[in-house]
């Protein structure tokens, strides 16, 4: 019974060790590789296993790219996916490139894949390009008119300048600079509705894509629209900006004059008071004449008489001066005539 149990345990274990045999070595695919003409040693799937490569990532691949007439090598798919690349995109990127006549290294291809750009997707846009569409442009032309206008732009994969080269939203924001500067270019609006293509020949010479990793083939107008008219709403803010400046100054010019007015009210009030002082120094000083002989009694009377005489014309010339004003007498201070008694 005990030699019946120990040879179980011996089975069991050998089962086990061909088991755990067969799932570090895949024998299956080493099968699989020599089957398809690849010649792969079960020492470098050993080495793939231990250094946490899955062999079927590289082996499929290599397969792929063997009947594909590719050189490619284990070492080279192995490396990239160690760095974190994807080597079925960057194999079948190569098979499509070699297809198109498109030449395209490996080392060309794992870069633009580790750079996070889809390689595949950059060899079938250099045989099928791409068509990307700007949103609405507004642009004003010369003559204040908005003019809103949408661009398709064409544009092939530069595998060359794929890494570091900018992006489709370098390409439509230069499309869109470029739209505005011609329709701000132009006289009229008019002119952009007659001749849109004047447009996509003008942004396609200025060389939009220089630095980026596509390559304009055609910018073609797809629709033109008549915005609101921009020069008259800013002659009518600049005119009311004016308006409100004028008044500003009116009302600045008008406080000044008010202020002026009531200076000159003190001022006059001032002077009066100056008056009235001198005024009453007059008694005064006549009283002091007369104490030192320097003014005699009849010369008094004689001022007084004079002062009264000069009071009763100007009591007259106020008369005269109402009666003018309802058109029954002559001018103040003038006499009747002769000739006017009659």
């Amino acid at each position: 019974m005990t030699a019946i149990i120990s040879t179980l345990i011996f089975l069991t274990l050998v089962v086990a060790a061909v088991v755990a045999f067969f799932n570090f070595i895949p024998i299956g695919l080493w099968i699989s590789a020599w089957a398809a003409g690849v010649r792969v040693g079960l020492i470098t799937l050993i080495g793939m296993r231990l250094r946490r490569v899955p062999p079927a990532k590289i082996i499929n691949p290599l397969v792929k790219a063997d009947k594909a007439g590719l050189k490619v090598t284990v070492n080279q798919l192995e490396a990239h996916y160690l760095a974190g690349g994807n080597v079925d995109m960057v194999v079948n990127a190569l098979i499509a490139a070699e297809r198109a006549a498109i030449d395209l290294p490996f080392e060309r291809a794992a870069a633009i894949d580790l750079a996070g750009r889809d390689v595949l997707e950059a060899v079938q846009m250099s045989v099928n390009p791409k068509v990307l569409e700007t949103p609405w442009v507004s642009a004003v032309a010369k003559d204040g008119i908005e003019v809103k206008v949408v661009a398709r732009v064409t544009v092939r994969a530069n595998i060359d300048r794929l890494v570091g080269g900018a992006g489709e939203d370098t390409v439509l924001a230069r499309v869109g600079e470029g739209v505005v500067s011609t329709v701000g270019s132009m006289e009229n609006h008019k002119e952009v509705l007659e001749n849109p293509d004047a447009i996509s020949h003008t942004v396609l010479e200025k060389g939009l894509d220089a630095g980026t990793a596509f390559e304009i083939l055609s910018i073609d107008i797809a629709d033109v629209d008549v915005g609101r008219n921009i020069g008259a709403l800013l002659q009518t803010d600049q005119a009311e900006a004016d308006k409100r400046i004028a008044q500003a100054k009116a009302e600045e010019r008008r406080a000044m004059a008010v202020a002026r007015e009531q200076e000159m009210k003190a001022y006059v009030q001032e002077m009066q008071a100056k008056v009235v002082e001198a005024e009453a120094e007059v008694p005064q000083a006549l009283a002091e004449a007369l104490r030192t002989g320097k003014l005699g009694v009849m010369d008094y009377y004689n001022l007084k008489n004079i002062a009264a005489d000069t009071e009763m014309r100007e009591s007259f010339g106020r008369l005269t001066g109402s009666k003018d004003e309802s058109g029954t007498s002559a001018e103040p201070g003038s006499r009747l005539g002769p000739e006017d008694g009659e």
